[in-house]
């Protein structure tokens, strides 16, 4: 574990952030539940002080921690799922046909 990880676990200063969208309340400053979420938020109701605000700290995260994810909108979940249906399905096809 390193220095880093600290602030993300138990009761480091940014564990209500961890496996979270965190960015409405980076940008508005909030720990309140309402401002981070368990899902994808579009943020399109920020005005643009608080994108400003979250521009910053994204590029403060992007200086000290690697990025080793990303939150998927809802029509990025949905196409990933149907790649990873699709050759599967497409694999069923093959062997389904030179069964015949």
């Amino acid at each position: 574990m390193n220095i880093h990880n600290q602030f993300f676990r138990g009761s480091g200063p940014y564990q209500a952030f961890a496996g979270r969208d965190a960015s409405r309340g980076l940008a508005t400053f909030s720990l309140e539940k309402d401002a981070i979420k368990d899902e994808y938020d579009d943020l399109s109701d920020l005005n643009s002080m608080q994108r400003d605000s979250l521009h910053e700290w994204e590029m403060q995260f992007l200086d000290r921690y690697p990025v080793v994810g990303k939150l998927l909108t809802p029509e990025e979940a949905a196409q990933r799922e149907l790649k990873e249906i699709q050759p599967e399905d497409v694999q069923n096809d093959q062997d389904t046909k030179k069964e015949k």
